[in-house]
């Protein structure tokens, strides 16, 4: 995506995945969990859909890896099942890597 294409989205602590190209997915994700955190937000929800799993994996592989996400687990039947992923994160950036519940 370049700057040109660039969107504004609302940062609230909800990110649907589904209007989005796979190839923008790994930096969309590592911006708005930023954001998240910049607006005090701790509690965010990913919905990557049910699909193959191969965006949930992906968004997975960006959660294990971002320096301000403490937890993350799939999301409960009423909150999107396995279709979307719910992510706790330090308002504070930590190093070292998180792991999935």
């Amino acid at each position: 995506m370049t700057d040109s294409d660039s969107i504004e989205l609302p940062i609230e602590g909800e990110l649907d995945l589904h209007t989005f190209r796979p190839q923008d997915v790994k930096d969309l994700v590592v911006d708005y969990l930023d954001a998240c955190a910049r607006k005090g937000i701790g509690s965010v929800r990913i919905i990557h859909g049910k699909g193959t799993g191969a965006l949930r994996e992906t968004v997975h592989g960006v959660l294990r890896r971002h320096p301000r996400v403490r937890h993350f687990r799939l999301a409960g039947e009423l909150m999107g099942g396995w279709g979307a992923t719910l992510v706790e994160l330090d308002l504070a950036p930590r190093s070292g890597q998180t792991k999935d519940l």
